[in-house]
């Protein structure tokens, strides 16, 4: 007797499944087809291949667990071509893509931090289309070196330091502290105080980024509360430097001390021990001015006597992802000298982006720089695009929940900890469909758009959309009220 499937309902004999695999095309069989060598020229002859050996095989899968019968495999084998193509396009489609982040993070990690200037992507695509001076002396014409494309303008924006410093870059702030550890201190102690031995994103740890250095540590004071007394005590001849570093990701609060960065200033010159401070986020423009307080800048670190800091290019710098090595020429000419640097340089592409970023610091044009022109919009500003799209979308989504609510939209990116900027909403939430569902069917289009969850509903805070993006967000809400 032959073997007997069931499936969904109906029985399938051994005899039959067979023709019905028997029925399937051969992959030279689909490569035949005009349309499928039509996807050769388009694709390339091996992809197009993979793609139709996948494809014969989830019908043969489909075949196997009873779904075809006759007619429906017929109908299966006959839309294979544009399965095929459909494939082809998945895979060939870029993984990485723009999205619109509406969740009030301006840098947010997961969504690539601080968005370029139309200034830094013209300048990147003008230096990237062809051949650029990257490491050449148009004058002389003899080879140059690439650091003094920003170097110089480094200089500029830290005139107020009162003496020229030099600044070198790599690929991330983690690179320019280990870096730096590696060529100022191998071998010998580095001190730091025991509350500052913090974790960021990704695991990276001082006490573990210290040791991989050769540096090594000697903690003192404790978690909550270390005098400069801490530090004076521990220097020794193993000394190799002080270290500061910044808790940009969280806070310590209540029963607290610290020294001053003048107090740690005046004890390294007073033992001829440098002083480093790796500052994390690197603030250039002055939070202040838009309600944030407590984050240091580089330019007031330097001017209080820190020899060396290390800092971000893509957080509240605005520029491209970067490790910026900033302070005294002499030390940053060491660190430049260490193998280490021509591992970790970058390209001309991240030169180029940061070339155009502190051009535009320079000219203080603050604005042209998406990040702080975030910052700076006031709530009242928020409200007024908030409220052209609630008046909208109370017309064409009544099944939809829509209202403007004031929220808190926050730096991110590890800065400013603690420190929120009000903002305005557009909440949106559905009677039948939970909020969560609604951020989902949100982040699968085409454009993905990212919000968050608060209270049952799905918060788009229009702080981090771009205005020119209003439009793809509203027509997203609106087909959100079709589709449910």
């Amino acid at each position: 007797m032959d073997e007997i499937l069931e499936s969904d309902g109906w029985r399938l004999s051994g005899k039959v499944s067979s023709e019905l695999f028997r029925r399937l095309p051969s992959v030279d069989e689909l490569l035949r087809d005009e349309a499928v060598q039509a996807a050769v020229a388009r694709h390339g002859h091996g992809a197009t291949v993979d793609a139709a050996r996948s494809v014969i095989n989830g019908l043969r899968a489909r075949v196997t667990s009873g779904e075809l019968n006759e007619d429906a495999i017929a109908a299966a084998v006959h839309a294979a071509p544009l399965e095929i193509e459909q494939r082809l396009r998945d895979a060939m489609a870029y993984s990485l893509r723009s999205v619109i982040n509406a969740t009030g993070v301006i840098l947010h990690t997961n969504l690539g931090r601080a968005p370029l200037s139309e200034e830094a992507l013209e300048h990147v695509r003008e230096v990237s289309r062809g051949y650029s001076n990257l490491e050449i002396d148009l004058a002389s014409g003899a080879r140059g070196e690439r650091d003094v494309i920003v170097d110089r303008l480094f200089a500029k924006l830290f005139a107020s330091v009162g003496y020229t410093i030099a600044t070198i870059v790599v690929n991330n702030n983690a690179a320019a502290v280990l870096l730096t550890l590696n060529a100022l201190a191998e071998g010998g102690e580095v001190i730091v105080s025991r509350g500052e031995l913090v974790e960021i994103g990704g695991s990276f740890r001082i006490p573990d980024v210290m040791a991989k250095s050769g540096a090594v540590l000697r903690e003192v004071g404790t978690t909550n509360r270390t005098r400069i007394s801490d530090y004076e005590q521990a220097i020794n001849e193993k000394t190799k430097l002080l270290l500061r570093v910044h808790r940009s990701n969280f806070e310590i609060t209540g029963f607290t001390e610290q020294p001053s960065l003048e107090e740690l200033s005046a004890l390294a010159r007073k033992r001829k021990v440098p002083l480093m401070e790796d500052l994390g986020s690197g603030d250039i423009f002055d939070l202040r001015t838009v309600g944030v307080h407590g984050e240091p800048t580089i330019a007031a670190s330097l001017r209080v006597g820190v020899d060396i800091v290390t800092f971000s290019g893509d957080k509240l710098l605005g520029g491209p992802q970067a490790g910026l090595i900033a302070g005294n020429p002499e030390l940053v000419k060491k660190v430049r000298k260490n193998p280490l640097f021509r591992a970790l340089r970058v390209d001309k592409m991240f030169y180029a982006a940061l070339e155009a970023t502190l051009l535009a610091y320079l000219r203080e044009d603050y604005d042209s720089i998406p990040a702080l022109r975030m910052m700076r919009l006031t709530e009242e500003q928020i409200g007024e695009r908030a409220e052209h799209l609630t008046r909208k979308l109370h017309i064409s989504t009544p099944r939809l929940n829509v209202e403007i609510v004031k929220t808190q939209s926050v730096i991110g990116g590890g800065s400013a900890p603690g420190a929120t900027l009000p903002s305005r909403a557009v909440a949106v939430s559905s009677p039948g469909v939970s909020a969560d569902e609604l951020a989902r069917q949100l982040r699968v289009r085409e454009t993905p758009i990212i919000a968050r969850v608060e209270d049952g509903k799905v918060l788009l805070d229009l702080r981090t959309v771009d205005p020119e993006q209003d439009e793809v967000v509203l027509r997203a809400v609106e087909q959100l009220a079709t589709s449910n």
